[in-house]
């Protein structure tokens, strides 16, 4: 009997890469589901979001009762003109200040190589950073709710009418989702959340102090006056005041293009930062991830 000869094995097929679904409605899609996984993150670790509604209740209460009556706004040296002026710079930093978690929380996910499982799936590669900005952008609104709430118990007040206050919260927040993907960036770009914590305020407390947040621009020397007038930050603070009606009467805005106007000025600076920001974010997301 004639042995059979065995049967060649057939060639494994080779499995591609999941292609990630193009096309606009896709890339929102997938951004929401991202974000909603976040969300659902953030609300299992609350102690996250209650210090991070601590520590600009404490900014509001330490620099109205402390530094409220020692600060001359356009000669005005009263505690409740001081408060006025200092809320729309405090609402602002705190948006900003959203920046280092954004980063950390993106380093967290790159370290534990959650990055990669998702650039496994069939997903738009920008939908994984823009789910994480909208999700930070949901914990600033209600920090930024519940900081609203405490000036209005320490004496803060608007003089406008609801939309132009809603405008102003607006830009506000527009500000910190554009700051976010700066914190995106930097997040990307380190090894360790500790290290993107650390990079996310490092380069905060000279754009917010060099400003005009908490101090008028007029009373600075003129390099510094020159710097916090153009801030994009600054932009946004006097686009702020401006909305709620907090300066104080008599108040002349200095002649910087973006004093006159402010609230042009905000919106060009936000929009300006999420494009380039954006665009190098998910470029280092790319190259980061392969």
């Amino acid at each position: 009997m004639t042995p059979t000869s065995p049967t060649p094995a057939s060639p494994t097929p080779r499995l591609a890469a999941p292609r990630p679904r193009g096309g606009i409605a896709q890339g929102v899609n997938d951004s929401l589901v991202i974000a909603k996984r976040n969300l659902i993150r953030m609300s299992r670790i609350p102690e996250v979001i209650i210090f991070g509604l601590i520590q600009p209740v404490m900014f509001v209460v330490l620099f109205s009762y402390v530094f409220g009556g020692s600060i001359s706004v356009d000669g005005n040296t009263s505690p409740a003109a001081y408060r006025e002026f200092l809320m729309a710079g405090i609402f602002a930093q705190t948006v900003t200040f959203a920046t280092a978690g954004a980063g950390a929380g993106i380093a967290d996910d790159m370290h534990k190589g959650l990055i990669d499982r998702f650039r496994s799936l069939p997903m738009a590669r920008g939908a994984v950073l823009t789910g994480r900005t909208l999700a930070d952008l949901v914990q600033t609104t209600l920090t930024l709710v519940v900081l609203a709430v405490v000036a209005l118990l320490v004496g803060w007040r608007t003089h406008t009418s609801a939309g132009e206050v809603l405008a102003g919260f607006a830009l506000l927040l527009l500000l910190g989702y554009a700051f976010s993907w700066i914190g995106a960036l930097i997040g990307l770009s380190v090894r360790t959340p500790e290290a993107a914590t650390s990079g996310g305020l490092i380069w905060l407390f000279p754009l917010t102090f060099i400003s005009n947040a908490f101090v008028p621009s007029e009373n600075m020397p003129a390099f510094l006056r020159t710097i916090a007038e153009w801030n994009p930050f600054s932009a946004t603070v006097q686009a702020a005041r401006q909305l709620f009606g907090n300066f104080p009467p008599g108040y002349e805005a200095p002649a910087a293009w973006p004093m006159q106007h402010p609230v042009t000025a905000s919106i060009l600076w936000s929009v300006l930062i999420v494009v380039v920001f954006r665009t190098l974010s998910v470029r280092k997301y790319r190259s980061a991830s392969t």
